[in-house]
């Protein structure tokens, strides 16, 4: 999809890459990308998203990984890492990044342990590029932190259930955030169909444009 002078591509799951002068990956799991990064942003450190096989097609010496905390024991053998919590901002050239929270309220392994537990300090991203604001959920749930997202241009939400938000939460997810454009990821890989994308589409399309990508 081009938006503003760069191209956003979904690569599945809850990968996706953005490029214009820079390439940066979100995420990428299971890609077939060789194009190599400047920068690559990973949020938490479930193999479906932080993918040593996945980062290292993409990876070169020159290449800045901003990455949660809770990565530094999976990503000692890169020699450029920037770890972040929610709060943190930074910014790599033109590229401004803001890690915000995202974790599960009421997704859980067993009883009272949610998949991804706010004190892990997992993340989800806003990039502003272009003047442009992508803000990338994460795995979340419909969380209160997103009633303080401003300005969002972009929002790429999760819309599969089981261990993210389910059509309806990321529609009322869509209705606080108020983004011009909502894409829908994680689905059609670990769990979760087009199916799920195109339910999304029908209800949040009365309220912003939404992308299937």
């Amino acid at each position: 999809m081009l938006y503003n002078n760069f191209d956003l591509t979904w690569l599945g799951h809850d990968g996706f890459k953005i490029k214009n002068s820079k390439v940066i990956y979100i995420d990428p799991f299971n890609i077939h990308e060789k194009e190599k990064a400047d920068l690559i942003l990973i949020t938490h450190e479930h193999y479906d998203h932080l993918s040593l096989e996945d980062i290292n097609k993409v990876y070169s010496d020159n290449t800045i990984i901003v990455a949660s905390e809770i990565c530094r024991n999976n990503l000692g053998n890169f020699k450029n890492v920037k770890y972040v919590k929610p709060g943190d901002k930074l910014k790599i050239d033109d590229i401004s990044i803001e890690a915000v929270y995202s974790y599960n309220v009421n997704k859980f392994r067993s009883p009272g342990k949610p998949f991804h537990p706010k004190e892990d300090k997992k993340l989800g991203y806003i990039l502003t590029i272009n003047n442009t604001r992508i803000y990338h959920a994460g795995d979340t749930d419909l969380i209160s932190e997103m009633n303080n997202l401003k300005n969002i241009d972009i929002a790429l939400l999760p819309v599969s259930g089981t261990y993210v938000m389910d059509v309806n939460e990321a529609f009322e997810s869509v209705k606080i955030i108020k983004p011009k454009i909502a894409i829908p990821m994680h689905y059609a890989s670990i769990v979760g169909t087009k199916k799920d994308a195109e339910e999304f589409k029908k209800l949040a399309g009365k309220y912003c444009k939404v992308e299937i990508l």
